[in-house]
């Protein structure tokens, strides 16, 4: 384009090169100079023409000037006529915005995270104060569950050891005692051994007795007829007191034995009225406390008869709060085979219990007699009834007291296969309390 612009400027005339000269001075607004207006009224042709090529070739290269230099503000470097080619202004964006949403996103995982785990340690340490706040205190001297009983009263006569107290018996749990009241009232008090007397000591002897406080409390809320309910306790150190009614028929085990010995007649109307009670106090524990009670050491020395030969079951769950042990005569013959082999105990080592006294009921035998211990040892009571009933002779193993009219030795022979459903080595194999009761109060029936 310049060659051209060159080539036209040769071929102008005069006259329209001043024409041009002029136009290009009024086009860029300002009028000629004091200082060029004599050159340009100059009568020699040759000077005002090249005068005129001169500014013709100026005003050329301002318009060649690229628009990037004449926007650039004036007080800027100078414009080199080679510069670096800038590198694309997309890509600089591009890789700045992915390192800030980068950022940006980390952020909020990082406050997500502290946020979360900052509630989490919040909320675990109001649920420690919570649980601080309402643990339960140790509480001191009498605790009384009725108003029949005086705290002052009862105190007096435990601590004071009065002609009132008579001892009823003994067990691995402790000891009975007979005790009246200033009021004439009778109750029966048993003195559980120390917690940890045989142990070493606990590292928080505050929490286990908390945790024995906690099992009272709630063998205090147990009303049933055929379960003994706790009235009172008293707490002595490491020992505890425990206040029931009194039953004045005694025992199970003490009715048996004056059985044995012909002292007293106990015919089948009433070893059967005793085994149903005994069934429903065990399903009362099983099906209708909340959370359900466990008796974990259910024996004929546990179970006590009113005057009417109604039984209560006595002694229920004290075996977890002591340091009760299975090779104590009297204990061994009545636990369910899963207590040796993995020292678990459910609803259904109860049931095997139950079936022990069952079998005790109908036979009249004691399961600690040399008859069966000199044979096979522990366990052999159940394995003389099965064997019995393998070989149809079932009728040898009733007591021979209590056989009457053919109808109730039907009865007891239906009685003695619940007890050996009860007794049977798999605890999916017994039946449930609710079972029980269904199937013994069935007896008369058939």
């Amino acid at each position: 384009m310049s060659s051209d612009v060159c080539c036209a400027v040769i071929y102008l005339k005069s006259s329209e090169i001043s024409n041009l000269g002029a136009a290009t001075s009024s086009f860029w607004g300002l009028p000629c100079s004091p200082i060029c207006a004599p050159f340009m009224e100059n009568k020699n042709p040759r000077k005002t023409l090249a005068l005129q090529t001169l500014l013709l070739l100026l005003a050329f290269f301002l318009f060649q000037t690229p628009e990037t230099t004449l926007s650039q503000p004036l007080h800027s470097e100078p414009i080199f006529s080679q510069s670096p080619t800038p590198s694309p202004p997309s890509k600089i964006p591009k890789t700045s915005t992915t390192a800030h949403i980068r950022r940006l996103i980390l952020g909020i995982v990082f406050g997500l995270f502290t946020g979360i785990a900052a509630s989490a340690v919040f909320l675990f340490l109001i649920r420690l104060f919570i649980l601080f706040a309402n643990r339960t205190p140790i509480l001191k001297g009498p605790v009384i569950f009725t108003p029949q009983i005086s705290p002052k009263t009862l105190q007096f006569a435990l601590s004071n050891q009065a002609e009132s107290t008579q001892l009823l018996g003994s067990s691995i749990n402790g000891k009975y005692y007979r005790v009246v009241l200033d009021d004439e009232l009778i109750v029966a008090v048993k003195r559980l051994e120390p917690i940890c007397s045989n142990a070493s000591p606990l590292p928080n002897p505050n929490s286990q007795k908390r945790r024995v406080q906690q099992e009272l409390e709630m063998l205090a809320r147990v009303k049933h007829r055929n379960v003994m309910s706790l009235r009172a306790y008293i707490r002595d150190h490491d020992r505890f007191s425990l206040a029931y009614d009194y039953v004045p028929g005694g025992s199970l085990e003490d009715a048996m034995k004056r059985v044995r010995s012909q002292q007293t007649a106990l015919g089948w109307d009433l070893r059967h009225r005793i085994a149903v009670g005994m069934a429903r106090g065990l399903k009362y524990l099983h099906f209708e406390c909340s959370p359900r009670i466990l008796h974990h050491n259910l024996k004929p020395s546990n179970v006590m008869l009113d005057e009417g030969f109604e039984p209560r079951l006595g002694d229920c769950g004290l075996a977890r709060l002591v340091a009760a042990s299975l090779d104590v005569p009297g204990c061994a013959y009545y636990a369910a085979p899963e207590c040796y082999q993995s020292c678990r105990y459910t609803d259904k080592s109860d049931i095997y219990s139950f079936g022990m006294i069952l079998g005790v009921l109908l036979t009249g035998k004691d399961p600690s007699d040399s008859f069966f211990t000199g044979e096979a040892g522990r366990g052999s009571f159940g394995r003389w009834l099965r064997h019995l009933q393998q070989a149809g002779e079932a009728q040898e193993a009733l007591d021979k007291a209590m056989l009457g009219e053919e109808v109730e030795e039907e009865e007891m022979l239906m009685a003695l296969r619940i007890a050996l459903v009860c007794l049977s080595d798999l605890p999916a194999d017994r039946p449930s309390s609710d079972e029980l009761v269904a199937m013994l109060t069935q007896l008369h029936s058939f």
